[in-house]
């Protein structure tokens, strides 16, 4: 028996009319927004009663029946992701299992390769949350599957092209439908990988799928630029510095390609003012991930020369290269996987040149990478104002800071330390005149403590260079170390006033545990701090030491209420409790001398 033209044509005209439907649903009211789902739902059973139908007569030839069989399972399919649309997961389980049953004996056909695809392909999505194991096994099965089909020569047939009577005649756009259905299986499969903690075979996914994104030209540029960025932070926090530099600059190739489309756009309506705008904000975004590389390439540098003072290249295990790193006994990754972390169709050489990806060694090298950090933060900053994206604008200024402390440590000069010190002070100190404490209070809080820390960073410097001249101080170098003592303090309780509730005097018996280490540290800086000052005055000296005595027996008290704070603090807490001993002795023989 040979189905009827007929048949095909029904059945064709309702496939369409439940693709426009699923293609419409999303103008659908927000007070109803599944009546196109719903509408495509009762169309697709209806087309499942008539395949059914059609498929009980026993007389069909084998390719008309295998032909059917992929039609039906198309329609189970379509009725599953409805249902799981319109959050009835249990019945899209049990749609989506028909469709299974039904194509169990022909899931490598060429006829039914592309609904099994899809439909394991929904399947790990629907697991992905409840199960990630067993989303991770159908997600397998359709990779595997994949694979296998491309030894085959048979082209796939497209699922748009089964209700059609010459499906086999449109093979370009089945082939072009095949590799896009994988590159969504691979997607999810890296989804799936992080859900399971493994994240450098996530990120091997990641990769691999932003690669046929290119490869097929199927992609939105802001998208992927964004998501190459993305991947490029963590590399560089596996301390994969060469694969971070090489996503970031497909990432800013990507974005500077499109930007020669929008320039080339003669016409200047809304609509392209809009894409302008999401280019501009984009851009601020990967000229930040850029100075992150460097800001982190700097800090890791720091951490292998601290970690590794004699003989570093023979007993420092830290690689900025990921292609040489060392697997584990059991990887889930290959050596051959991490060395082809790169896009091999772009030419990404005049991006990558730009900045290094091997670890910092002298000053020379850390200046370079700093004046192209600075480059990038300037970029960001003139997008992220003040005025416009306050919380974004303060976080740039704060990696800036971060930037000066980072050149710091390969400085050697005190002179120069003490300048990048002061051009920190002056980058905080300009945004906390600007910014609201009742609005932005976490971001004060930051830059008191900071401000702090530098202010007494630049003590330090002073100090030890007062010590190295031994000779009398001048009175001028006398104010200046005072002054720093004082700005440091002051900051310091900016800080910790910030935490009395509104119109209280008192501080809570309990500080919020995400600032209670840095609340108690600041005033042990504040009671050594005051046992700085340098003055001939009694009076002084004896306000100081009370000063003194009054921030240890603060943190005293709070640990009496609070045992946690030994293990917070365990070397402060041990100096606290000997100062609150032994300063009342000093307070009261510096009382009897001024009697």
């Amino acid at each position: 028996m040979t189905i009827t033209k007929e048949v095909f044509v029904d059945l064709h005209e309702k496939y369409n009319k439940v693709v426009k439907l699923l293609d419409e649903s999303k103008f659908d009211p927000d007070n109803e927004p599944y009546t196109s789902k719903y509408a495509a739902k009762q169309i697709l059973i209806g087309m499942k009663a008539s395949l059914e139908n059609l498929l009980r007569n026993q007389s069909l030839e084998s390719a008309e029946r295998i032909k059917l069989i992929a039609m039906l399972g198309t329609v189970y399919f379509h009725l599953g992701m409805v249902s799981i649309d319109t959050e009835e997961l249990s019945n899209g389980e049990n749609f989506l299992q028909k469709c299974e049953d039904v194509i169990q004996d022909y899931i490598d056909s060429p006829v039914m390769i592309m609904v099994t695809l899809n439909m394991y392909n929904q399947f790990g999505i629907l697991w992905s949350q409840r199960d990630p194991e067993k989303s991770k096994v159908y997600l397998e099965k359709a990779e595997k599957l994949y694979v296998n089909f491309k030894t085959l020569s048979a082209p796939p047939v497209d699922i748009s092209s089964l209700f059609c009577q010459n499906a086999e005649k449109d093979t370009n756009l089945a082939w072009k439908n095949f590799e896009k259905v994988h590159t969504f299986t691979l997607y999810y499969l890296a989804q799936i990988y992080g859900a399971l903690k493994d994240a450098l075979k996530s990120s091997v996914y990641c990769h691999i799928t932003l690669q046929r994104q290119l490869d097929s030209n199927d992609y939105d540029p802001i998208d992927w630029a964004l998501n190459a960025a993305t991947l490029s932070q963590f590399f560089m926090e596996k301390n994969g510095f060469k694969q971070a530099r090489h996503h970031l600059a497909a990432s800013s190739y990507i974005l500077d390609k499109y930007e020669e489309t929008l320039n080339a756009i003669t016409e200047r309506n809304e609509d392209y003012d809009a894409k302008m705008e999401v280019f501009k904000h984009r851009s601020a975004d990967i000229a930040r991930c850029w100075a992150k590389y460097g800001l982190l390439l700097l800090a890791k540098s720091k951490e292998r020369l601290l970690n590794h003072t004699d003989d570093i290249d023979t007993n420092c295990s830290m690689l900025s290269d990921l292609s040489n790193m060392s697997l584990d006994s059991e990887p889930t990754v290959t050596l051959e996987e991490l060395q082809n972390l790169d896009f091999v169709s772009l030419n990404l050489s005049s991006y990558e040149t730009q900045i290094t990806y091997k670890f910092i060694l002298t000053i020379q090298d850390a200046r370079l990478v700093f004046l192209n950090v600075q480059t990038w933060l300037q970029k960001a900053q003139s997008y992220y104002t003040l005025e416009t994206l306050a919380s974004d604008h303060i976080e740039i200024i704060q990696d800036q800071t971060q930037l000066y402390l980072n050149l710091l440590f390969f400085e050697d000069n005190p002179e120069n330390q003490a300048k990048l010190h002061k051009r920190r002070i002056d980058l905080l100190e300009n945004i906390i005149k600007k910014i609201n404490p009742q609005y932005y209070l976490q971001y004060c809080r930051q830059i008191w403590f900071e401000l702090a820390q530098t202010y007494s960073d630049i003590l330090n410097i002073k100090s030890d260079k007062l010590r190295e001249l031994n000779e009398r101080p001048s009175p001028h170098v006398l104010n200046k170390i005072n002054h720093l003592i004082e700005k440091s303090i002051s900051n310091f309780y900016c800080f910790i006033e910030s935490f009395k509730e509104a119109g209280k005097t008192e501080f809570p018996k309990k500080i919020n545990s995400d600032f209670e280490k840095a609340f108690l540290q600041a005033y042990f800086h504040i009671g050594a701090l005051n046992s700085r000052y340098i003055t001939l005055d009694k009076k002084a000296q004896l306000a100081n030491v009370e000063s003194s005595y009054d921030a240890y027996k603060k943190i005293f008290d709070y640990w009496k209420l609070n045992d946690n704070v030994k293990e917070l603090i365990p070397m402060e807490l041990g100096i606290c409790k000997e100062m609150v001993t032994l300063l009342p002795v000093k307070i009261a023989k510096l009382t009897q001398e001024i009697s």
